[in-house]
């Protein structure tokens, strides 16, 4: 939350001083908080990673959101998955623009807990993903009144994603969630957005549920057609029959950044590693670099017969909950530093100078270089460079 204070002067925006083009936070599961809100709630959690939360923007009015909320209710159980108990998510929207109020959503939280056929974490967080966009797919396809204001910013058992169309000072006061000392994570992605090809909305704003981007996908038309295209023959072992029901996979009118995310999406859910799948969609320079590692250049080549690359100036952090990293196209665009220290914090930006840090604590100081990967495991405690 520092840091978007620190960062307001990269953001946009518009006339009204109060109306930014978006800011949010991607961060782990903070169970010890969720446990203690969904007591004051009504109900109780399971374990750690035994349940999934899905956040929502619904809209203001009781009969529409009420609609929409049993439509949820109804394909997550249609699912095998069961419905734990939902929470408002409680907002404090003085501070709002005038020109942001009229489009403001009301924010909840469904909890989620896995069937009796879900064994594993990567088959229930899979599970999730089909049941999102079932739910998407559904809303938005048919009439919904106020479904205008619908979005689900994330929905999984790894992570949850506060974000809005505010401004960098206003994220942390908005939410009040974000003030409590319980809610705690290792890991977090933190977005101020300049919107340049879309107007700016709350949906809109960064991160998303797997990335947030600084630059721009000049190939995004014929990624988008591309990737259409494939559905036809596109098959998973790992998804099976429930590929069908993911189209269209990238909805129209969408941001670059959110196509790319969709993207990735769906390349994890179907067995990739995060790494895997950031190099298939941003591959390094490869062709023609006698200085590469011929087994290097083999996976590029290979993967290039799957994937076409989405290019441009693009800086790219991602994170699945249990990795984070960041990219940087094969052109090393725009500007990416990062800082390591002595406790093990790891600091990547646009700029440095986000956050202090008292210099004789720093023991790494370094900028991800045209096409690298930066990737930090949580689980195992390394860093992985490139």
């Amino acid at each position: 939350l520092s840091i978007l204070c620190n960062i307001e002067h990269r953001g946009a925006v518009g006339a009204d001083p109060k109306a930014g083009d978006g800011v949010g936070i991607l961060i782990q599961i903070p169970h010890e908080f969720f446990v203690k809100k969904t007591k004051d709630a009504g109900f109780s959690l399971p374990e750690y990673g035994q349940y999934g939360v899905g956040m929502f923007f619904l809209p203001k009015e009781e009969k529409a959101r009420e609609k929409i909320c049993n439509t949820i209710e109804r394909l997550i159980k249609s699912r095998g998955l069961n419905i734990l108990g939902w929470r408002e998510v409680p907002v404090e929207n003085s501070d709002l623009g005038y020109s942001v109020k009229p489009t403001e959503p009301y924010h909840a939280q469904v909890f989620i807990g896995h069937g009796e056929d879900i064994s594993e974490q990567g088959q229930f967080e899979r599970a999730l993903f089909v049941v999102r966009r079932i739910i998407e797919l559904e809303i938005m396809n048919n009439e919904y009144e106020g479904k205008e204001f619908f979005y689900i910013p994330s929905f999984s058992s790894q992570t949850v994603l506060y974000k809005g169309m505010l401004l960098g000072t206003q994220l942390g006061e908005y939410y009040e969630d974000l003030q409590d000392k319980d809610l705690i994570s290792a890991l977090a992605l933190v977005h101020q957005r300049f919107s340049t090809n879309t107007f700016p909305t709350w949906s809109l704003s960064q991160p998303f549920r797997m990335i947030c981007h600084n630059g721009e996908i000049n190939t995004l038309r014929g990624n988008i057609n591309w990737m259409a295209a494939r559905q036809a023959s596109m098959k998973s072992s790992v998804l099976g029959y429930d590929l069908d029901k993911l189209w269209p996979l990238i909805p129209e009118g969408q941001s670059d950044s959110a196509c790319f995310d969709n993207a990735l999406e769906l390349l994890i859910q179907a067995g990739y590693s995060l790494s895997h799948a950031m190099m298939l969609l941003i591959p390094e320079a490869w062709a023609g670099n006698p200085l590469m590692d011929s087994k290097r250049r083999a996976f590029y080549e290979y993967n290039a017969a799957l994937m076409e690359p989405w290019d441009g100036p693009a800086a790219v952090a991602f994170t699945d909950g249990t990795q984070i990293g960041a990219t940087l196209d094969r052109n090393g665009l725009r500007p990416a530093r990062y800082l390591v220290t002595k406790d093990g914090t790891v600091l990547l930006a646009s700029e440095m100078g986000v956050l202090p840090f008292k210099e004789e604590d720093i023991v790494e100081k370094w900028r991800l270089q045209p096409g690298k990967m930066l990737l930090l495991d949580l689980e195992q405690g390394k860093i992985i460079s490139d």
